[in-house]
């Protein structure tokens, strides 16, 4: 048996960091990994996803230029883009290879378990060492459907591994991968269909957000089936049959099952090392990334947080933190994240509803995206900026961004709630014309009412 001072568990955007930061300042770590390095983000998330949402927006902003007196013919080398999505997951991959391999981290491929106290095995490895982080991450949650199993469906695991444009392709879940991915293909040429279990697509947003996207689908040529389940499966000559609860049957050649996630715990046999898992098999761990084991830490989706890359990477620097002596905990961060359909979808934040739930005395504000003047110009009419504050204390507690490059615009906010900034910071703020962020101070100007203090009527 080999002794380390440090285990990682699993390559993720957490693991490999601090992999490498405690390696290269002198000390034996072992990394396990079961599969390719970089862990979902480089492999079947971030990395080839929006390498392949690079090609399909392209497609369909050209096509829906028509509504600017552009009209164009839209060929798509279907092969050609995902190879270029999978070269780009393939250079990433190297440059993790070559990052661990420079800092000296010991490479275990292998799926690891612990057998032991802070003690785990990989293939023919058995390593013990005082501190052992746990960055499995999560994985695709598969439907018990009959007829499912054993059928060549696709995940966002497999899907970037497409060489063929699928002339249909269904859709089983409708949330931020299913509408990514869904009307991706769709601008691609594919016939697209959703099937919905619920009243709306993306239901953990806000109701109007879910409407603005529903209808950009249907720009898009997606079709929508709302409140029905996929009660069998069917796959012959090529072609996949659903039967729906609602009697439906739909056909196609691609099917796309994206219902939800689940931990990669199983495999790990945490008890051995007295680590507790919650009903779901999420790691459980305190503020400070620790588990019930001493000396053992998980950090990202693995542990029920938000599965977000950036989230990974911020456990990754508090963990750092936290092992070196300082008082960090998960909890100390705003955070933002982001849906790249078109229109982009970009949170930060609390809800209004969120707020209230609080206690807190909060108000919201909306700017429909029809009143932008950029966006007036530029045709990009669906969507709405939306700010919430505290109206006790006037400070910006969430936004909820819908429309083009919402995933660039709300960083403002992420970064004025950071800095605990009011409202009326941004409304004397001064931004140039016409640009899509000139529209924040104006949403923030809708908080001053129709009587400002001291003035007339207007």
């Amino acid at each position: 048996m080999e002794t380390a001072d440090m285990i990682v568990i699993g390559s993720g955007q957490g693991g490999i960091p601090l992999a490498t930061d405690f390696a290269s300042s002198g000390r034996k770590v072992v990394l396990f990994e079961r599969d390719a390095l970089g862990g979902s983000c480089i492999n079947y998330g971030c990395t080839p996803s929006k390498a392949f949402l690079a090609a399909a927006h392209a497609a369909g902003r050209a096509r829906q230029s028509k509504k600017l007196g552009i009209e164009v013919e839209v060929k798509v080398d279907f092969p050609a883009v995902m190879e270029r999505v999978r070269g780009i997951r393939s250079s990433f991959n190297q440059g993790i290879q070559k990052r661990l391999d420079d800092a000296g981290v010991e490479i275990v491929c292998a799926e690891a378990s612990f057998v032991g106290e802070r003690t785990v095995r990989g293939g023919d490895v058995t390593v013990q060492a005082p501190i052992v982080i746990v960055n499995t991450g999560t994985s695709s949650l598969i439907p018990e459907i009959p007829g499912l199993a054993g059928t060549p469906y696709l995940t966002n695991r497999n899907f970037f591994d497409l060489k063929t444009l699928p002339p249909r392709l269904l859709v089983i879940g409708a949330g931020y991968i299913g509408l990514e991915l869904g009307q991706g293909l769709a601008r691609l040429g594919s016939q697209t269909r959703l099937i919905v279990r619920g009243d709306r697509v993306l239901n953990r947003e806000e109701a109007d957000v879910s409407k603005v996207l529903a209808e950009a689908l249907k720009q898009d040529g997606i079709g929508l089936h709302f409140g029905v389940n996929v009660n069998q499966v069917a796959h012959e000559n090529d072609i996949f049959n659903l039967t729906l609860s609602s009697g439906e049957q739909l056909q196609a050649e691609a099917l796309l099952v994206v219902v939800g996630r689940k931990p990669n715990t199983s495999a790990l046999n945490a008890a051995k090392s007295g680590i507790e898992l919650d009903d779901q098999g999420f790691i459980k761990i305190n503020d400070q990334f620790h588990t019930t084991c001493s000396g053992v830490y998980a950090i990202g989706d693995v542990a029920k947080q938000p599965a977000f890359t950036h989230v990974s990477w911020e456990d990754y620097r508090r963990l750092k933190a936290i092992l070196c002596g300082e008082s960090r905990t998960r909890s100390d961060r705003v955070l933002g994240y982001a849906m790249y359909t078109e229109p982009q979808v970009g949170r930060v934040g609390m809800t209004l509803e969120q707020a209230q739930k609080q206690g807190i005395n909060a108000r919201a504000v909306t700017l429909p995206m029809s009143q932008i003047a950029r966006a007036i110009e530029w045709g990009h009419d669906l969507g709405f900026y939306r700010m919430v504050i505290d109206s006790d204390t006037d400070k910006i507690l969430g936004a909820t961004l819908v429309g083009y490059e919402t995933a660039e615009v709300v960083h403002v906010f992420l970064d004025l709630i950071e800095a605990g900034a009011t409202w009326q910071l941004l409304e004397r703020s001064v931004h140039i014309h016409p640009t899509y962020g000139e529209a924040l101070p104006s949403l923030a100007r809708l908080l001053i009412g129709d009587n400002m203090p001291g003035c007339p009527n207007r």
